[in-house]
């Protein structure tokens, strides 16, 4: 099957040969003909699927055969839950729509504001934007939204997640066009709070469901290691970044210090790295995660903030120092490896403080974990016992013979009330004296 078949746009089909993409995948297959179709769309498809070109695709087919219904609004709004997700989507667009005279722009926190307003009065067709900066420029009346034709949500859950549903919920109010079209692509979309506003955003829309989050990737090879403490990590850390045949290698840790502190040992171990947190400004972010993609590191260490966005195909590995505490950004995590039918490693540590996370892991996958070894490696710590509740045992009741009141005080009986004296005169029956009456003057 060809992308042509799927209705997309001749001039489009062909730039996407020009860039070695010529088979759709899975979910462009049935993504694709429903969004063409004018119809809104729940997709849910494993990360490395090709989502970002299934929403695309049929953004640019309809934008360049239908007639705009403003001439100033943007006509396609793509909402990312990060700026690193929107860069990737961003480029992604304009690799495509090169030659077609469509236009698009990126609104993203850490950018300069006044060059965002400048672009915007450029009237782009496409507008690609994290929440939080969005609404901040409609709140300045920087553009309208009153002519958006198609609104596309990216990674729908972590949106959710990340606290902007107060500016989804915003942007869905100025861009309530009757003709709008809807689609919400995700890897999970099993949460209620997804499910509720897809009711209030959605028309009766479709579903498209590509391999739940939870089912086994058959492209990546999990492993699982239990360490004692933080040297026995490093260890472990490093015996895994030596494992790796070839390609480049993400490291997950929990906070910011720790980007920094594993990759200076990495360094010492002869390793070329990088330190990405979410803390750094975007132009540092953005060298970083370019620098990397152009090869020009051997292992990325990285917070949450590269867990999504990153379509990189050179990556073969990729290692979790720290578990994540949301069992959904665990698949997210290891997504980063064994895309577009490459395969990847996926190697995990836990210690005693990431074991509520494991289990929370093992529980969304719904399957039971094992444990490998290194050898030498090999630690005391194997994990904590599940607690079992056992029945409480029958307590047999004595006898009504027995004496089971041998510690207690004999009961005694009240003593009878006694009865009120009567109160003698000259106090009446309130027991207050009587007044005496004072003699009449004509009387003395």
């Amino acid at each position: 099957m060809s992308f042509e078949d799927l209705g997309v746009d001749k001039r489009i089909a062909s730039q996407l040969s020009h860039i070695g993409i010529t088979t759709p995948t899975d979910i462009q297959q049935q993504a694709v003909p429903v969004a063409i179709a004018g119809h809104d769309l729940l997709a849910q498809s494993k990360t490395g699927s090709g989502k970002t070109f299934a929403f695309l695709l049929p953004a640019i087919t309809r934008l360049s055969k239908q007639k705009a219904l403003s001439k100033r609004d943007p006509r396609a709004l793509i909402i990312t839950p990060t700026r690193e997700l929107a860069n990737q989507v961003y480029k992604q667009l304009t690799l495509i729509i090169a030659g077609t005279g469509l236009k698009a722009t990126k609104i993203v926190g850490g950018d300069n504001y006044n060059d965002q307003v400048k672009a915007l009065a450029k009237d782009p067709q496409f507008v690609v934007a994290t929440p939080g900066r969005l609404v901040d420029h409609l709140d300045d009346r920087n553009f309208y939204l009153e002519g958006l034709e198609l609104l596309i949500l990216d990674e729908a859950d972590r949106v959710l997640e990340l606290g902007f549903k107060e500016q989804i919920e915003k942007i869905n109010t100025a861009a309530n066009h009757r003709l709008r079209q809807t689609l919400f692509f995700s890897a999970t979309l099993e949460h209620a709070e997804v499910d509720a506003l897809s009711r209030n955003l959605l028309k009766n829309p479709k579903r498209v469901t590509i391999d739940a989050s939870t089912q086994e990737h058959n492209d990546i090879t999990q492993k699982f290691f239990l360490a004692d403490h933080l040297d026995h990590k490093i260890a472990l850390l490093i015996a895994a970044t030596k494992s790796a045949e070839s390609g480049q290698q993400i490291v997950f840790t929990a906070t910011r210090d720790d980007t920094v502190k594993l990759s200076e040992i990495l360094e010492q171990e002869g390793y070329k790295t990088l330190a990405l947190s979410g803390d750094m400004n975007q132009s540092k972010r953005n060298s970083i995660m370019d620098a990397f993609s152009r090869g020009q590191a051997q292992i990325l260490v990285t917070t949450d903030v590269a867990s999504r966005g990153l379509d990189l195909l050179n990556v073969s590995q990729v290692i979790n120092f720290d578990l994540p505490k949301q069992a959904e950004e665990y698949v997210h995590r290891i997504g980063r490896t064994g895309r577009a039918g490459f395969k990847g490693n996926a190697l995990s540590l836990v210690s005693a403080k990431d074991w509520q996370s494991f289990k929370a892991i093992e529980s969304y996958l719904s399957k039971r974990i094992g444990f490998s070894e290194v050898n030498g490696l090999v630690g005391k710590f194997k994990g904590f016992k599940e607690k079992t509740h056992q029945p409480k045992q029958n307590v047999k009741t004595k006898s009504v013979n027995q004496k089971t009141n041998k510690h207690k005080k004999p009961f005694k009986k009240p003593n009878k009330a006694k009865t009120a004296k009567a109160i003698p005169a000259p106090f009446d029956v309130d027991g207050v004296a009587p007044l005496k009456r004072r003699p009449k003057k004509d009387e003395e």
